[in-house]
Order: C-alpha cells, then sequence, then structure tokens
C-alpha cells in the first residue's frame, strides 16, 4: 500500500528498516545464519537479506512496514510514522513503541505432523532440480524410494524423513519458484528434527556424509554417484539428525562432513570435528572445489562444460 502522505524516499527508507534490530528492540532472541535471520520464538518468520521477511504460516513475503501491519495491529499511517521515527526521521511527535505479538510456538496448540497433499505428477519438481544441475536418475531414485515428491498447494518440492521404520516424521519444503533469487524454504510443522532427511543405512558400509540441506544432498550424489546410501541432511546445523542415524548405526565409525563453505558452515565444522574425534569417530571434511555448497559447485561445473562443448 502507498499514501501519498509520504515521499518515495520515506516509503523506501520504511522498508529497509533492519528488521533483526527491529525484532531485538521489542526483545526477540535473533538467531543469524549467514543472510537469513530467525526469531527464536516464532521460527515461521524467517528473515532475508535483513530486510525482508517470510511468513511460514501465510506463505507470504513482507517487509517492516507489513511486520508492524500483522504482528503490531498498526494501520500503514502508524507503521510508516513509527518506522520514520525508529530511522530518525520522524515528521510530528516521537512514535510509541508498539507491543508486537508474534504467535509464538507454545502458544499454539500442537499440530500432528502430516505430509502436504501430493500433486498428481512430480513435473515441476523434476524441472526445478534438473534446472538446478541435480542429475534425472538421483530425482528419479528419490522418488522411487518416497523420499521427494510434488505438492498440491504449492508445487513445493518434499523431500520426506523416514525413521528407522519407514515412517513419514518430518518434510521439508522448497519451492519450485526462485523469485528474485530468493526460494521459499522451510519444515513442515510437527516436524522430527531429530530424523530430518536421510537415505538409508547400508549396514555393511561403515561411513556416513552430513549435508546441511537435501538439494545439496542431491548435488553431491550427483557428483559421486557412488553414493546411494549412509547419507544425512541435517536442514539446520543442528547435530540432532545425525545423532540419532549414529545411534540407530553403531557400526558408523567415519562421518563425512559436506556442508557449505560459508563462514557458518565452517564454524560449525570446526567445533563437530574435535567433538567427534574425541568419541573415536573419524572425520574428514571435504570442501567444495568452488562456490559456497555443492549445488554451486554442481551448476558452476555444467556451465564450464556446456562452454567447452562438451556437456553430457
Amino acid at each position: 500500500m502507498n499514501d501519498s502522505r509520504y515521499t518515495y524516499e520515506e516509503m523506501e527508507i520504511a522498508r529497509f528498516t533492519d528488521l533483526p534490530n527491529l525484532a531485538e528492540a521489542f526483545g526477540y532472541e535473533v538467531q543469524a545464519r549467514g543472510r537469513w535471520h530467525f526469531l527464536k520464538d516464532a521460527q515461521h518468520i524467517v528473515i532475508k537479506n535483513r530486510t525482508r521477511y517470510f511468513d511460514n504460516y501465510k506463505q507470504e513475503w513482507g517487509d517492516a512496514i507489513t511486520f508492524l501491519e500483522d504482528y503490531a495491529d498498526m494501520s500503514f499511517r502508524e507503521a510508516m510514522d513509527f518506522l520514520l521515527n525508529y530511522n530518525g526521521y520522524a515528521r510530528d511527535a516521537p512514535a510509541q513503541k508498539p507491543e508486537i505479538r508474534l504467535p509464538k510456538k507454545e502458544e499454539k496448540q500442537p499440530v500432528p505432523f502430516a505430509l502436504p497433499e501430493p500433486n498428481e505428477d512430480n513435473r515441476r519438481v523434476f524441472s526445478y532440480l534438473r534446472k538446478r544441475g541435480i542429475a534425472y536418475q538421483v530425482i528419479e531414485n528419490m522418488v522411487n524410494a518416497g523420499l521427494l515428491y510434488e505438492d498440491k498447494q504449492y508445487h513445493n518440492c518434499v523431500f520426506v524423513g523416514r525413521d528407522a521404520a519407514g515412517e513419514a516424521v518430518f518434510a521439508h519444503k522448497r519451492g519450485t519458484h526462485d523469485k528474485d533469487g530468493v526460494g521459499f524454504k522451510g519444515d513442515v510443522e510437527g516436524s522430527n528434527k531429530d530424523i530430518a532427511f536421510r537415505l538409508s543405512c547400508d549396514p555393511k558400509k561403515t561411513s556416513v556424509h552430513v549435508f546441511e540441506a537435501p538439494i545439496d544432498m542431491a548435488s553431491y550424489m550427483t557428483l559421486h554417484r557412488e553414493l546411494t546410501s549412509n547419507a544425512v541432511a541435517l536442514c539446520c546445523l543442528h547435530d540432532g539428525a545425525l545423532e540419532t542415524y549414529l545411534k540407530e548405526n553403531p557400526q558408523i565409525k567415519t562421518i563425512v562432513f559436506c556442508l557449505d563453505a560459508d563462514q557458518w558452515g565452517r564454524k560449525y565444522v570446526a567445533e563437530a570435528i574435535p567433538r567427534y574425534k574425541a568419541r573415536g569417530y573419524t572425520v574428514y571434511n571435504p570442501i567444495p572445489p568452488q562456490g559456497k555448497d555443492w549445488n554451486e559447485y554442481l551448476c558452476l561445473k555444467k556451465q564450464k562444460s556446456r562452454e567447452r562443448g562438451d556437456a553430457r
């Protein structure tokens, strides 16, 4: 919404308010991971590049203006006046600090985990993942194993995490439309993060590969076709899923951390390697030769192959 009362410059000042700082000003604990920020007590709110957020409940993007409209019950003008004052551009009397009421997890009734309704086909999933460089066979194998499908409502990729009994207890959604380079990502409510996304374990193998996200895993599998089992995608930088996998498969003696080569991935690995070595595990940490993660490296490698004219 626009209002002729405000200039273009004022609108931009309000829209580009630093959302992590704004949330902290209202007492919320903000957790950072690269260009993403999460509110500890409202993890359905995901902040991108500090000035935009995605509401997983509403499936909508917003900025500081809509943030105050939705969570402080402010009108557009009230939100504008407050944000201008907050940024040091107050017109009139200083705006009063509103009370923001985010729907916190503990205030909601627990929602049982349920997989999103599947689409009649997986056409968009195949198309999207192929554009990301993932091999057709890797995608097909995941689909056939019941680990991947396309949801009916939003046509997201749904990566399904199954427990030792084969029951679906986790699902990670990845949008198939990356608007302005930003794609929706989020876990289905009620997902068991101590399972996350994983491949079955071959009892004859004594190693496990660990990734941050399912697409990273699929990218690595495209580059290393021998990897068809013994892999976990944490879907965050949290040990829970790995710990569960190790407990369920005590024959594993080697951990291969294939995490992102960004600041947060490196920090996690630097802390995890000595911790797991102290427990007797052999630990490796292969790093993508180029790019910040395995998918970026895969895409760069395919691009170079096309440029050489020897794309397969």
